[in-house]
């Protein structure tokens, strides 16, 4: 079984988020769970100028509707999420879907604390979903207070680091490679 595939955005100090480091953590959090990593298996590689790929890409926070219409359906741009700040960003087929409810995502949050002693900012999961599907399902898993949901609605942002796949299969559509 393969998991994990860890999306990093470079920083000004980008030193402090190696390659060697996210590879490492990455490679011990799949040894305790009995997996491999399938970091060598990401098309986005640790330290990949994200920025640059899709400069003009902007995600939606999970959020209820009635938040989306407060804000007038505000999208947030990937520099705004990302400026200045050490990020592990993962993503997954879709918000309720079983390996990623089970095990991907619950993995993360329970490393949370790790990566914040590691010197990372934040944990992100997106997923090619609106914003308030992502935001329910962050409340299922109770996740939100360890990590933050993104819906990429439109897929923009995976298509931008062709990331996508075909799972119409099993009734998913177009959806994130993990």
């Amino acid at each position: 079984m393969c998991c994990f595939v860890p999306l990093a955005f470079p920083t000004k100090r980008k030193e402090a988020m190696t390659g060697t480091f996210v590879k490492r953590v990455m490679k011990s959090l799949c040894a305790a769970h009995g997996m491999r990593s399938s970091s060598s298996l990401a098309k986005v590689k640790v330290g990949t100028d994200i920025l640059s790929i899709a400069p003009n890409v902007s995600l939606q926070i999970a959020r209820t509707w009635d938040q989306g219409v407060a804000s007038s359906f505000l999208t947030t741009p990937l520099v705004d999420i990302f400026k200045d700040k050490k990020v592990v960003i993962f993503g997954i087929p879709g918000a309720f879907t079983g390996v990623c409810s089970e095990e991907h995502v619950p993995t993360y949050m329970d490393n949370a604390d790790m990566f914040k002693a590691k010197g990372i900012d934040f944990v992100i999961c997106v997923a090619i979903n609106d914003p308030y599907t992502m935001n329910e399902w962050a409340e299922k898993l109770q996740g939100k207070d360890t990590i933050e949901f993104y819906g990429d609605f439109d897929g923009s942002f995976h298509r931008s680091l062709k990331l996508v796949t075909d799972l119409s299969n099993v009734l998913l559509g177009t959806r994130s490679e993990r």
